[in-house]
């Protein structure tokens, strides 16, 4: 059996971290999800900068736009014609599951992160616009990115939320999907509203590399994970989920994010293979993709109570470094680099037209 297939039969779902244009048109993403069993894909502003910037699979598009079109209404436009047509690849996935599964993401504005109202203006806006119900609009938990979330989910906006890094952002971001989803059950509203939330792991790793020995090397990313896990499988059987759940609500679902190995010296796979894990998501890139089919290995490796992770984050602020800290400084340096991305994706296409 293809080990993304066995990874997909232990309950968790393999989502690509990728979306162009030459992947529609050539048939590579077809091909991701017959070959690979990959049910979703996930989007942000460096991704698309990079597809925009190297080829022309998007300059026709670009210069047909009339002037008065705004840069960002243009972007939009293009990321949306890409992202309903890999919606309509993965709707099948998407109606059998439920609505569980199936899923397309495309990022608010990182410009916008500081004010609530507009982000979420912004993301019932794209929604309306991409016109798929497996359409996930992505905003980052961010400590002001809360209110937004819980207003979005409110609102009947379908959310994912990024750029978490730890237990307690992971934990912040699931309150405000709950309390999104309770102000409808109080408004008479659907509860039914699907999210998920998306922590990024390998970023960890990079962090500190060079400030603790050589045997603390590319295990805190997954540590982080199984803590992040444990509060997860947590909330699931938690009396307020239970009364969600009880409700008709689709239970929030975590998804791991940044697995692509960024050291040439750790195993290609180490990221998909440790966290492995029911009830889901795992994003990849291409690269990774292909090396897990290839020579990865299914297993179950998150056990529910976080397993050893306490004893080695411990070693961890033994070796000086402060988890607290540098959780809210890879958050912010993430949302940095989405605004830089940004500013480059805008820049790109006003020198394409």
């Amino acid at each position: 059996m293809n080990p993304t297939t066995a990874l997909h039969d232990l309950g968790q779902s393999l989502w690509l971290d990728n979306i162009t244009r030459t992947l529609l048109d050539d048939g590579t993403l077809a091909r991701y999800i017959r070959d690979y069993a990959v049910t979703g894909l996930t989007s942000n502003p460096s991704i698309f900068e990079k597809a925009l910037a190297h080829g022309d699979a998007y300059d026709v598009q670009i210069q047909a736009a009339p002037a008065s079109l705004g840069t960002e209404d243009l972007f939009s436009q293009l990321a949306l014609a890409d992202l309903a047509r890999a919606a309509d690849l993965f709707r099948p996935a998407h109606a059998a599951s439920g609505g569980t599964d199936g899923w397309v993401s495309m990022e608010v504005s990182p410009l916008l992160a500081d004010d609530a109202q507009a982000t979420v203006a912004a993301a019932q806006r794209l929604h309306q616009q991409g016109a798929r119900d497996n359409l996930f609009i992505k905003i980052p938990g961010t400590p002001a990115g809360a209110k937004a979330i819980e207003n979005a989910i409110f609102a009947g906006i379908p959310i994912n939320v990024t750029l978490l890094f730890s237990p307690d952002q992971y934990l912040t971001a699931a309150q405000a999907w709950a309390s999104g989803i309770e102000r409808r059950l109080a408004a008479g509203l659907s509860p039914v509203v699907h999210s998920v939330a998306s922590l990024f792991v390998s970023r960890w790793d990079v962090a500190v590399k060079d400030k603790v020995p050589a045997e603390l090397h590319n295990r805190l990313g997954i540590a982080i994970a199984q803590a992040t896990y444990r509060g997860y499988r947590e909330l699931l059987h938690s009396p307020r989920w239970r009364k969600l759940k009880e409700a008709g609500a689709p239970l929030q679902r975590l998804l791991w994010a940044s697995t692509g190995t960024k050291d040439p010296a750790a195993s290609d796979v180490l990221y998909i293979e440790a966290l492995a894990a029911p009830e889901t998501i795992n994003t990849i890139p291409d690269k990774t993709l292909a090396a897990f089919a290839e020579h990865g290995r299914a297993h179950v490796a998150l056990a529910a109570d976080g397993g050893d992770c306490e004893h080695v984050l411990g070693r961890y602020r033994q070796a000086g470094i402060d988890l607290d800290q540098l959780a809210l400084q890879l958050q912010r340096e993430g949302a940095e680099a989405f605004v830089t991305s940004w500013k480059k994706l805008m820049a790109g296409i006003e020198a394409k037209r």
